[in-house]
């Protein structure tokens, strides 16, 4: 059972941008203010295990790798403006916003 907190954002799981991926686990979709995808726990607190960490990422590399071409990136979870539930960005390398990232057809 997953911990859900009423007013936080990221629990609400507004379907606001395109989603990518989802599971028990977690969903991915793009950063409506970054524009890059993202991975968010489906637990509300900011410190998942170590096992639990490494799959979020690995599941945000899958969709990178299979909806965008050309696209380096690198995990990015400082999380900034919603400190208290885990999410990451998959950045691009030297880079920070997403406009521009190439989709595959």
């Amino acid at each position: 059972m997953h911990e859900i907190d009423p007013n936080c954002e990221l629990c609400e799981e507004a379907r606001i941008t395109e989603w990518f991926y989802e599971d028990n686990d977690c969903w991915i979709a793009m950063c409506e203010i970054c524009a890059v995808p993202m991975v968010v726990w489906r637990n509300h607190s900011n410190s998942p295990p170590p096992e639990t960490k490494n799959l979020l990422h690995g599941h945000l590399a899958a969709v990178v790798n299979t909806h965008f071409e050309d696209f380096e990136h690198r995990v990015d979870d400082n999380m900034r403006q919603i400190p208290d539930h885990y999410h990451a960005h998959a950045r691009p390398v030297g880079g920070f916003f997403g406009h521009g990232i190439t989709r595959r057809q």
